[in-house]
């Protein structure tokens, strides 16, 4: 409890120390950008004093200066209107100094983004230079936009990484549970079979001892999948229609006959990479949730086809249905339609498929109130 504690206060305090960090330097950026945006008007502040003592000047003074500032001048794009808004003379625009409408349409435009700077000739006698932003300005607006970008992205990685380890402790937990279940009913099933062999000794109907012994290898079977789980299976060259059959009439023989089962297979064998008893598993699950989805009662087929690279098994019944938009959602933990229910059944599935076999698994098709398809698919083996 304390490292959970612990954990979750590490977590907060480093998403308020990014966020904290990511303010400080939003904060410092809109700083800077006031800075650049007042050196800017001061350099065509001075320009337009240039232009002024240019204009004012007598015929022998030197403007050496004052044409080395104007000229100076390389970033920074300016027009420059009479008192009446006729541009006289533009600077810096580039590819459209030479456009009479597009400098017009780039005036209205820089209006909005600096006041003018006037410069007094005489009393009547004025000129307006308008500036824009200089384009490393122009860069710098979108510096912020590109830090919150890296922020959410920061963001994203941090929540992604905290979810995956939450998953696999979740994972790890739930593996060892697992483990321990299969390790705590191993020890009274132990003392079952013993019993049971002493039972068989005794003038015990032969029916009996044989349901008891068919029970017994079915918690067997049980605790060796429970103990499978969170460790590596070994798989084997098997005959995937074989064993796909022996669990299906396994089942068949246990429901209730207002099920109709249908078995669909080639004839000769073909091999995949299995582990028979997690192979046996996702089966048994599906059709299980199959049955449910009739609710004891409708047709449930099994059908299994060759491809080129893979084998197909495809599962159909005539249950409720799944909506479209549960496709994913009902191979998620803790997804289920039950009233009673852990919504675990095809979650495992995949699990087995995909993670242990590296096969895949997926809902083909669906319809609400008249059934559902999927479909399992593995590697195929010569």
């Amino acid at each position: 409890m304390q490292f959970s504690e612990k954990r979750n206060l590490t977590r907060w305090v480093i998403i308020v120390s990014s966020f904290l960090i990511a303010t400080f330097i939003l904060w410092n950026t809109y700083l800077l950008f006031q800075i650049f945006k007042e050196e800017e008007r001061s350099k065509v502040e001075l320009w337009a004093k240039a232009l002024k003592n240019i204009r004012n000047s007598d015929i022998d003074a030197d403007i050496s200066l004052p044409t080395f500032i104007i000229e100076n001048n390389k970033n920074i794009p300016l027009i420059l209107t009479d008192k009446k808004g006729v541009i006289l003379s533009n600077l810096n625009l580039g590819t459209i100094e030479n456009d009479s409408l597009k400098v017009k349409a780039f005036l209205n435009t820089i209006k909005n983004q600096n006041n003018p700077i006037k410069v007094q000739f005489a009393p009547n006698d004025y000129n307006l230079v308008y500036y824009g932003d200089s384009p490393m300005l122009n860069k710098l607006k979108y510096y912020p936009i590109a830090l919150l970008l890296v922020a959410f992205l920061f963001g994203g990685v941090v929540y992604n990484f905290y979810r995956a380890t939450k998953m696999a402790t979740q994972n790890k937990l739930w593996a060892g549970m697992a483990k321990e279940t299969a390790h705590q009913i191993g020890t009274p099933l132990s003392s079952l079979i013993g019993w049971l062999e002493l039972l068989k000794l005794e003038n015990i109907d032969e029916t009996t001892i044989t349901e008891i012994e068919k029970d017994i290898n079915r918690l067997q079977t049980i605790t060796d999948r429970f103990s499978k789980i969170g460790s590596e299976p070994i798989l084997e060259k098997m005959n995937i229609v074989e064993q796909t059959k022996a669990s299906f009439e396994y089942l068949q023989s246990r429901v209730s006959k207002q099920v109709l089962f249908e078995f669909r297979a080639p004839e000769k064998p073909i091999y995949a990479l299995i582990n028979p008893t997690l192979h046996s598993w996702t089966i048994e699950n599906l059709v299980k949730n199959a049955i449910d989805a009739m609710k004891g009662k409708g047709k449930l087929s099994i059908e299994i086809v060759e491809g080129d690279n893979n084998v197909y098994i495809t599962i159909v019944d005539t249950g409720v249905g799944i909506p479209k938009n549960k496709f994913k959602t009902v191979f998620e933990p803790g997804y289920t339609s039950k009233k009673r229910g852990w919504g675990l059944g095809l979650s495992l599935t995949k699990r087995i498929v995909q993670e242990y076999h590296k096969g895949k698994i997926r809902v083909v098709h669906s319809e609400l109130g008249k059934g559902t398809t999927m479909q399992m698919s593995f590697r195929k083996e010569n």
